[in-house]
């Protein structure tokens, strides 16, 4: 029998029935034998409750005292779920992060973890009981509460595992599993059976919103079999493994993923003189601003066009910034166009199959839709295009690489 370390998000918990759902579910798991750590959040809506009536007190609370507060969200959850298991009969411990042991660095609200003291999750395994475990938080060596920041939860769940060196971590969402793109915009789309470590760290930070960037970081890090579930739907889910321990032959595209929310700026007439990149970026860096593709064009007339992707909520922000940065470098002007998307094909298959992006390229053309910007890497081809051709990218390129269809 297997050491399973399973979490569930704040949907899952999000009810007295849901959280009865879970202890079900949990306690069918401990009937085949195996022993479970069970991680979870705070009930859906909680943490929002939570940071509203902190800020009705005031504008800019204290980071060290939003941590002691919001970590409440998770305590009550585990409690609740160890009374529904003691219900039916199943031997439950519930800890906070602290009672673990599971030691961060003090930087509130989005601390590290550093380390995971094990002896007494384990203890209780051996006498037969489900441990339950507050996600997202942790202490520092002050004894202070600390939270984990966004994801923190899923990110708790592959610590433990890793520290405990369980045989699977198991995150139960609302969804089933990871499909080759968003259902809602291609009904065909189809769920993975597996996926590359690299792979979903693609598809989180390209905007798949079904499990956090760090996560997949941490299970990547320590080789954790990262397994996605739903939470209502039975199901053998997405598994996440090393490439090594994926199929032989991958496919050559596993998934589309996109973002709605970008927006290009252009700097137009930079002179093209050593530094002037680093005028541009670095008070774009100072403000905390991301930026993601990058294009320089340069023209006969020694001048250059750089044109780059930012999260849309910063476009003004970062449109105000570069009217000085103008000023200053004697250029011709910003434009800022709100009106942009990204898509992306992602494929571990990509390192050993040439004219990738030619297909994709003419599979856009095929639907007159104009390209932007590009940018590439080893598993991964990303396009800008205007923002209302976007499902109709999406759909042709799922068609076009045959991603309904199983490999």
């Amino acid at each position: 029998m297997a050491l399973v370390v399973q979490k569930y998000g704040g949907t899952s918990v999000g009810t007295i029935d849901r959280i009865r759902n879970v202890a079900t579910k949990v306690a069918g798991f401990r009937e085949q034998g195996h022993d479970l750590v069970v991680v979870v959040s705070a009930m859906s809506g909680v943490t929002n409750n939570l940071v509203s009536m902190a800020n009705e007190l005031q504008k800019e609370p204290s980071p060290r005292e939003m941590d002691v507060l919001l970590s409440t969200g998770e305590q009550t959850t585990i409690s609740l779920l160890c009374m529904a298991l003691e219900n039916i009969g199943v031997s439950a411990r519930s800890y906070t992060g602290g009672q673990v042991k599971i030691l961060t660095d003090s930087a509130y609200t989005k601390a590290r973890i550093v380390n995971i003291e094990d002896s007494h999750i384990r203890e209780d395994l051996k006498q037969g009981r489900v441990v339950v475990v507050a996600g997202f938080q942790g202490m520092d060596e002050g004894g202070n509460i600390t939270t984990l920041g966004r994801g923190g939860s899923d990110t708790t769940a592959v610590a433990l595992a890793a520290a405990l060196k369980a045989d699977e971590c198991q995150i139960y969402t609302d969804v089933d599993g990871v499909y080759t793109t968003d259902p809602r915009v291609v009904p065909e789309a189809r769920r993975l059976d597996r996926i590359t470590f690299e792979e979903m760290l693609e598809m989180a930070s390209l905007g798949a919103k079904v499990l956090q960037i760090r996560s997949v970081e941490f299970a990547g890090k320590y080789n954790v079999p990262l397994r996605v579930l739903s939470s209502f739907d039975d199901g053998p889910g997405t598994l996440i493994v090393s490439e090594e321990e994926s199929m032989m032959e991958n496919p050559i595209i596993s998934g589309i993923a996109f973002k709605r929310d970008e927006s290009k700026l252009s700097v137009i007439g930079v002179p093209d003189v050593p530094g002037m990149a680093y005028k541009v970026f670095g008070p774009i860096s100072d403000a905390n601003i991301e930026v993601d593709v990058i294009v320089q064009n340069v023209g006969e007339d020694k001048t250059n066009d750089i044109s780059f992707t930012i999260q849309r909520k910063d476009s003004e922000k970062a449109a105000r910034i570069l009217e000085k940065v103008v000023k200053e470098l004697g250029a011709e002007g910003v434009e800022v166009d709100n009106h942009v998307a990204k898509v992306s094909l992602v494929g571990v298959g990509m390192r050993s199959h040439a004219g990738i992006a030619s297909r994709m390229f003419g599979a856009l053309a095929a639907e007159s839709i104009n390209i932007q910007l590009i940018t590439t890497s080893e598993i991964k081809i990303s396009v800008v295009i205007e923002e209302k051709y976007l499902e109709l990218a999406v759909r042709a390129l799922h068609t076009a690489f045959g991603l309904k269809d199983a490999p």
